[in-house]
Formats: C-alpha cells, sequence, structure tokens
C-alpha cells in the first residue's frame, strides 16, 4: 500500500523497519497526526474539510479499482490526518491487518452495477449478477430484477447525496442472498469499508455528495479500461500465453488421434485437406487476436480468444 500511494498527496502510509521486526514485534515509523474525530482541532487548524472528506472517497476507489488492494480496517481509530497542510490535507492509515483484493472481474461488475443501479436500470443489475457468477446462472432473471426494484426504488425517494453507496450494496446484497448468492468474502470487506468511508465522510462534512464524487473517478477508470494502451495490453499478456496453449491444444489433439500415431503422415503436397485447414487456422488467429484486443469489453474473459489462436496456431504450424 505505501507503494501504491508513493509520493501521494491523498494518502500517507508509514515505513516498516524490517530488520527490527520479529514474529511477535512489527516496528514502523513514529508518525504525528491528529487523529480524524478531532473535529475541533482539525478546525482550529482551518482544515478544508470538504476537501478532506472527498479525499477520503477517492483514496478509498483508488485502492479498489486501481491498485485491487484496500485496506479494510478504516476503523477511526486507524485514520489520522498530516498536520503539514491543512489546506490541501493528507490521510495517514496505520494497521492494515485486514486488506481485501478484487479480481479484474469482480472490478468490472461492481463498476458496472454502481452505474446501473443509479440509471435505475435494474434488469442490468440482476443481468450481471448472473453474468458474474454470483448468483446461479438459472436464476429467473425476471424474478430477481423484480426483488431488487422492489428493495432499491425506495432508495431514490431521497435526494442524490443522502443516497449511502453502502446501505445499495448491503441492500443488494441481501436480495441476492435469497436467490442463492454465495457468500463473496471480499464484497463483504469491500462493503464494510464503503460503510466505514461514507460515515467517517459525512462526519467530517455533513452535504458530502458521495456519488458526485464517485462517479468521475469511475467513468475514468471505465474509459481507461478500453483505452488503446489497455487493449494493446490486454492483447501482448494474451500471447505471451500462447506457446504454453499452443502446447496444450497441441497434446490434446495428439492424444485425440493416438490410435494413428504410428502412421507416417503423408506428404504436404497430398494433403487434400492441407490448404484449407491452413486457412481455417488462419481465420483462428485473426478472430482470436480481434476478440484478445476487445477484452475489457468481453464479459466472457480472455479464455475463448486465447483458445481461438491457440487452436489457429496449431492448424497453420500442423506438419
Amino acid at each position: 500500500m505505501k507503494r501504491n500511494f508513493e509520493g501521494s498527496p491523498l494518502l500517507y502510509v508509514p515505513q516498516v523497519y524490517w530488520d527490527w521486526c520479529r514474529p511477535k514485534v512489527l516496528v514502523m515509523e513514529r508518525i504525528y497526526g491528529i487523529q480524524v474525530t478531532d473535529l475541533t482541532t482539525l478546525a482550529d487548524q482551518r482544515t478544508d474539510m470538504k476537501m478532506l472528506a472527498e479525499r477520503g472517497v477517492e483514496i478509498f476507489f483508488t485502492q479498489v479499482f486501481r491498485d485491487s488492494f484496500f485496506h479494510a480496517d478504516m476503523h477511526l481509530g486507524n485514520i489520522f490526518v498530516s498536520t503539514v497542510n491543512p489546506w490541501s490535507p493528507q490521510y495517514i492509515a496505520i494497521d492494515c491487518g485486514i486488506v481485501g483484493s478484487l479480481t479484474p472481474e469482480d472490478q468490472d461488475y461492481l463498476a458496472r452495477n454502481l452505474f446501473a443501479f443509479f440509471k435505475r436500470d435494474y434488469r442490468r443489475v440482476a443481468q450481471l449478477h448472473i453474468d458474474s457468477g454470483w448468483v446461479p446462472a438459472e436464476t429467473k432473471l425476471n424474478e430477481f430484477e423484480a426483488a431488487i426494484r422492489t428493495v432499491c426504488e425506495p432508495i431514490f425517494e431521497k435526494p442524490l447525496k443522502d443516497i449511502s453507496f453502502g446501505q445499495v450494496l448491503m441492500r443488494l446484497f441481501q436480495t441476492a442472498r435469497r436467490f442463492n448468492m454465495e457468500v463473496q468474502p471480499q464484497l463483504v470487506l469491500l462493503q464494510k469499508t464503503l460503510l466505514n468511508i461514507e460515515g467517517l465522510g459525512r462526519q467530517l462534512y455533513p452535504d458530502l455528495d458521495l456519488w458526485n464524487t464517485a462517479q468521475p473517478f469511475l467513468e475514468r477508470w471505465m474509459r481507461e479500461r478500453v483505452s488503446p494502451k489497455a487493449l494493446i495490453g490486454n492483447v501482448q499478456s494474451q500471447f505471451e500465453q500462447l506457446p504454453h496453449l499452443a502446447n496444450m491444444a497441441r497434446d490434446l489433439l495428439e492424444r485425440m488421434s493416438q490410435p494413428h500415431a504410428y502412421d507416417p503422415p503423408p506428404p504436404w503436397h497430398k494433403r487434400k485437406d492441407d490448404w484449407f485447414l491452413r486457412l481455417l487456422g488462419c481465420a483462428h488467429l485473426a478472430g482470436g487476436t480481434i476478440l484478445a484486443a476487445g477484452g475489457p469489453l468481453n464479459e466472457l474473459g480472455h479464455w475463448p480468444a486465447g483458445i481461438m489462436v491457440a487452436v489457429g496456431l496449431y492448424l497453420v504450424v500442423r506438419r
């Protein structure tokens, strides 16, 4: 976490002195700050409370979506505020005894769920829960959508700034459990942490609009997921797996044809199907590469693209 926020004006994480640590002793840098609950002292040094509250939200979403590694024990005793720049306040976090992490798939589905919820697209919310595997695939979409609508629609009777992200997630997960949603430990930690952050933010600045604070960050994160740089990175990661996938595909096909393994193959120029198979292999390579390039938009994941490319390679290089 310290590496993730190195040089950041948002969060400071104390240094650990590993040479002095023992199995039952953790030695860390001494910090100087104000307990985040000490509102009087924060006010006396003219701390920008609105910025402090908004930065707490930004830290949370940065940890969850940028780093996929978040401090999951953010109770008030573990949070301090630096005294260095009260007009640009920086948090100090201690005690990372509990941390959480999300898979890229969980990150993607969570962000899409939040956007769909605030658009009141409950059918999309229900479909995302099914697509993510959080609820069984055989769940009846219409019934699930109706249940989500019944629970969540009353939330919008409040002004948008008063809506609680944590309560939204809690109600969604409670409803999903009625449809046999398995307990997801990482989502439970996320929900708990979000409730803590919300409570802290509104204690510091009661008019904090959580959605307007988080929305630009989420939109930027979603754009970056489908940026050319991200697409190139996805394609590169797929190609790094190609040798392994090609070997797996080749071994599988060889085992399938084991009864004829000792029959010498005819010369390539006498095989009538050779050029057809090579052409088919080129089509697989092209299709797999295109599918890999659209990785962030493909909710099936990267495996279909990898399998297509591996089969294409085998058909092209076979003898």
